[in-house]
């Protein structure tokens, strides 16, 4: 049985030292770490390389259930993925016990604080947004495309997907800043 740790953290200026540690201290010899959102799966790979490499009698190892998933759903897939393949699951700050009805119940009410907190997070800032507005100070996100930069490179002769390769965004956006084509039928 080898015990295996899952660290994350959201932001690029929150330190994955204090998860990575307390998982080593608790007896894992891999670590996997990641800094990216909870509130879904797509994006995770370091937790994805995980779950495909995890193996019966195996044990997945977190600080926090927070840190494995924000959203119930995502936690029960993961559980239930988990439960399937015979992997444990265990929490080193709280008393996770995923073979025991009372330790799936705790472990459920967790998963319910964590995607009550983000949905809270979420609303406070759609309220931070509204209230910014209606000061009239609100500008609104950066913008990430230069639609000027698209134009030119489709003034070169440059083709859409090889505009949205040469940006970083996707083909879409690209047609979305040039102008429309005519049907000359």
């Amino acid at each position: 049985m080898a015990l295996f740790g899952y660290a994350r953290v959201s932001t690029t200026d929150q330190d994955l030292g204090i998860q990575e540690a307390a998982l080593r201290a608790a007896g894992c010899q891999t670590v996997r770490s990641e800094r990216k959102s909870a509130t879904g799966r797509s994006g995770r790979t370091e937790l994805q390389v995980l779950l495909d490499f995890l193996r019966e009698g195996d044990t997945l190892v977190v600080t926090r259930i927070d840190r494995l998933a924000r959203s119930m759903k995502d936690l029960q897939d993961i559980v239930h993925e988990l439960k399937g393949r015979g992997v444990m699951l265990r929490a080193t700050e709280q008393p996770i016990d995923t073979g025991t009805a009372a330790g799936k119940a705790f472990l459920d009410m967790l998963g319910v604080f964590a995607e009550f907190e983000t949905n809270l997070r979420k609303e406070r800032q759609a309220e931070g947004i509204a209230a910014a507005k209606a000061r009239g100070v609100y500008k609104g996100g950066k913008p990430r495309i230069d639609p000027a930069a698209v134009r030119k490179l489709a003034a070169e002769g440059m083709r859409p997907a090889h505009i949205a390769r040469e940006l970083g965004i996707s083909r879409g956006t690209v047609y979305r800043f040039l102008p429309p084509v005519s049907d000359a039928n």
